[in-house]
Order: C-alpha cells, then structure tokens, then sequence
C-alpha cells in the first residue's frame, strides 16, 4: 500500500540517465513490494505539489510522474491536477495504451516542462487534442477507460512518452521549435 513519506529532489532522475532511454516494463498484478515503494514515491512528490508544498520541500512543481522518472522502469503514471474549470484529475494506472486518437493537433503555449529535465528546453511539442486511453486503475486493479482532452490529453500523452523511453523534446522541431500550424490548438 501507499505509505507516507517526505518528497525529495533526490527520488528524481534526470535526462541523462539511460533508465528514462528505454522503455519500461508492463506490470504484473498483484502488486510487488518494489512496486508499492516506486509508487508512494510517485504519490507522495506529485500531491506534495498539488497540495502546493513543493517549496516547503524543495523539489520541482509538477502535474505528474511516470515510475522511470524515479528509477523504477515500470508502466506506472500519476497525474493530480486541477484543471482550468477547477476540475480535480488524479490517476494512477499501470500500463497505459492509447486506443484512440484525434486527428487535431494541441501544444502548450508557454510550452511543456519535465521533472527529469533540469534546464527547460523550449519549443511547442505537438499533441493529439483528443485521446483514449486504457490502462489499470491501480486503486481498485479494474480497467478503465479515460477520455481526455486539454491538459489532460497533453499529460497523459506526455507520461506515456516517458514509459515508452520518450522526452518531450524529443518532438520539439529540432530547426523551428516553436513551429506550429494555424490549424494546431492551443492550450
């Protein structure tokens, strides 16, 4: 089970680490010991954010955390945010597949940002808008199905990157990085 612990800088691994290169592997229920370490990690540095204690901790604001990010090479994701309509997100999946799509295209318009990326690197990172995702809800190990859009479908898509051995500035244009298209839609 999650336990309580106190968030540290030191649980996160950076860029240059080969654990954020590769991807990760699925999980197999019931849940392991190590599982539910890397997990009260996750839990607790993303809801010490969301509970806006992350001075008090010196550590980095962020929305969500994939287990890689903390060196653990699973398919685990929590994301804890509320949204533009004061709408609370909060998930946490093991294996997380995207089974549907839009054609449409979203960015960030002050562009994305990365617990494991020390400097920032700027640009626009191009997203699906819309998307469908089937994971396992690792509160009560049943599937569920999560239709996103906005912020939501950004994140998701961007977690997902992570346990796939993904970096957001992977998909920055590398000669424009704020390149963008009229029709792209911006949140």
């Amino acid at each position: 089970m999650i336990k309580k612990m106190k968030p540290t800088m030191k649980w996160i691994k950076y860029d240059d680490n080969p654990v954020l290169k590769k991807e990760c592997e699925k999980v197999i229920f019931p849940l392991n010991n190590e599982d539910w370490e890397a997990i009260s990690k996750m839990v607790n540095y993303i809801d010490a954010c969301y509970e806006n204690k992350d001075a008090l901790y010196f550590i980095r604001p962020g929305i969500g955390i994939t287990a890689n990010q903390i060196g653990y090479s699973k398919k685990i994701i929590y994301i804890h945010f509320d949204d533009d309509n004061g709408l609370e997100h909060k998930y946490l999946i093991a294996n997380p597949e995207i089974i549907k799509e839009s054609a449409n295209i979203a960015y960030i318009k002050n562009g994305e940002g990365c617990l494991s990326v020390k400097n920032d690197i700027k640009g626009y990172v191009p997203r699906k808008s819309k998307l469908i995702v089937k994971a396992i809800n690792i509160f009560n190990e049943q599937e569920i199905i999560i239709n996103a859009d906005g912020l939501l479908a950004i994140c998701l898509q961007h977690e997902i990157d992570h346990s796939n051995g993904l970096l957001y500035h992977d998909k920055i244009n590398k000669i424009n990085p704020f390149f963008k298209k009229d029709d792209w839609n911006e949140v």
